[in-house]
C-alpha cells in the first residue's frame, strides 16, 4: 500500500530568517521515505503566509490525503485555526504539532480556543513531557513526538580537560536574552583570562543584536565575544565542535534543538530552568540549570564545571546517552506510523466529534 500524500502547514523560513523549523527537517524525510509531500509556506509576512496556506489547502486539495499544521501562541494560533477551518471544510484528516514555551500561557488565557482546535484534529503531537503535561487539560490524547535531528552529522567526543570556550546558538530575540550570555562572560573574564564566548544564530526583529554590543562594551568583554550571526543548518555541528560549553540563556523554552545538537556534539549545556528545560534536562545530570535571568548562578555553574572534572565528565557522557532518543531513525518511523494512521480516519463535520488515533501510534 502506498504511504499517503501529505500536506504540511508551517513556517518555511529558513532562508529568510536562518534557523530551520522542525517541518522544514520532517518534510525532506518523508520524502525520501516514498511519502508524496506539499508544503507550505515561506512567505516573509504574515498575512501573505496565511494566504498562501489557506490557497494551497484548497488549490491542492486533490493531491493530499492528510495534513500535519505547525500550531504556535499568540497571533500565529489564528493561522491554525484558519487553515483547519479550511481542511474541515475539504474533509481532509489533519495531525495538529504543538510549539513553543509560551503556548501554556496562550491556552490558559485561550482556553476555549484551543480545546475546540485541538479537539477538531485526529491527532495533536507535542516535542516535549513538558507540553505534554500542560496541554493535556486541553486534550487527553496527546503523543509525544520529539524535535529530532541526524546524530552522524555530529562529533561527539569527551572534552578533557573541559576549556573556557562558551558558545550561545539561539536567535537574537529578547525571549533567549542573549544579553545574559555576554554577563555571564563579565563575571568570568577576570579568573579565566582565557575565555571566549561565540554567538552564534539570526537576528530576529528587536535590539536584541544592538544590546549584545552595548553590553559587551559597557563590561569590558569585547574582545572575549565573537559574534557570528546566522550560519546554515550544515554548518551548525561544526560551530559546536570549536567550543566546550553550551549556554542557554533562555526566557520560555520547550525542547530547543539547539540544545539536543549541543548535547550530541558532546558540549557540556548550562541552561535556564525556563519552560520544558527541566523536562529535557536533569540537573546536575545531564546539564546544570540555573533561574532564568540569573547570570551569577550561570557564571558559578560554568565555574563548576570548569573545576571539576569528574562532574563535567559525567554530565558530558549522560547528555550523550540522553540525545540517541531524539535521533532521526527512531523518530521518523512514528511519524510514519502516525500519518498513515490518520489519513483512514473520516474526519468528524464538527470539532467536539472529532476521532483519535493515539491509540494506533506506538
Amino acid at each position: 500500500m502506498a504511504p499517503p500524500r501529505v500536506l504540511i502547514v508551517g513556517n518555511f523560513l529558513s532562508k529568510i530568517v536562518g534557523n530551520r523549523g522542525v517541518c522544514e527537517e520532517l518534510a525532506p524525510r518523508l520524502r525520501e521515505s516514498g511519502f508524496s509531500v506539499i508544503t507550505t509556506s515561506a512567505r516573509k509576512r504574515r498575512a501573505e503566509r496565511l494566504l498562501e496556506m489557506l490557497l494551497t489547502c484548497w488549490k491542492h486539495r486533490r493531491s493530499y490525503d492528510v495534513a500535519q499544521v505547525d500550531v504556535f501562541s499568540g497571533p500565529s494560533f489564528l493561522w491554525a485555526e484558519s487553515v483547519c477551518w479550511v481542511l474541515r471544510r475539504l474533509h481532509k484528516p489533519y495531525v495538529l504539532t504543538l510549539h513553543g514555551g509560551a503556548l501554556p500561557n496562550f491556552a490558559r488565557r485561550e482556553k476555549q480556543r484551543v480545546t475546540n482546535l485541538l479537539k477538531s484534529a485526529a491527532a495533536v503531537t507535542v516535542p516535549s513531557s513538558y507540553l505534554f503535561t500542560q496541554m493535556t487539560a486541553y486534550c487527553k490524547n496527546l503523543l509525544l513526538l520529539p524535535n529530532a535531528l541526524d546524530l552522524h552529522q555530529h562529533r561527539p567526543g569527551i572534552r578533557s580537560p573541559l576549556q573556557p570556550k562558551l558558545i550561545w546558538l539561539r536567535a537574537f530575540h529578547e525571549i533567549y536574552n542573549p544579553s545574559m550570555a555576554v554577563r555571564v562572560l563579565a563575571h568570568l573574564k577576570n579568573e579565566f583570562p582565557e575565555i571566549r564566548l561565540t554567538m552564534v544564530g539570526p537576528v530576529k526583529d528587536d535590539l536584541s543584536l544592538q544590546n549584545v554590543i552595548a553590553t559587551a562594551k559597557a563590561y569590558g568583554v569585547e574582545s572575549h565575544l565573537r559574534v557570528v550571526g546566522s550560519v546554515r543548518k550544515d554548518q551548525v555541528p561544526q560551530c559546536l565542535e570549536e567550543a566546550d560549553i553550551f549556554l542557554n540563556t533562555s526566557n520560555f523554552d520547550n525542547t530547543p534543538v539547539s540544545v539536543l545538537e549541543a548535547m550530541a556534539s558532546g558540549l557540556c549545556v548550562v541552561s535556564t530552568n525556563a519552560g520544558g528545560i527541566p523536562h529535557l534536562l536533569k540537573n546536575e545530570e545531564e546539564a546544570l540549570l540555573v533561574p532564568v535571568n540569573n547570570d551569577l548562578a550561570m557564571a558559578g555553574a560554568i565555574r563548576r564545571l570548569l573545576n571539576d572534572e569528574p562532574l563535567n565528565r559525567r554530565i558530558q557522557a549522560q547528555a550523550l546517552a540522553k540525545v540517541e532518543q531524539f535521533d532521526w531513525k527512531v523518530v521518523l518511523p512514528q511519524w510514519q506510523t502516525l500519518l498513515k494512521s490518520v489519513a483512514t480516519v473520516i474526519p468528524p463535520q464538527r470539532p467536539a466529534q472529532a476521532m483519535h488515533v493515539s491509540e494506533r501510534v506506538s
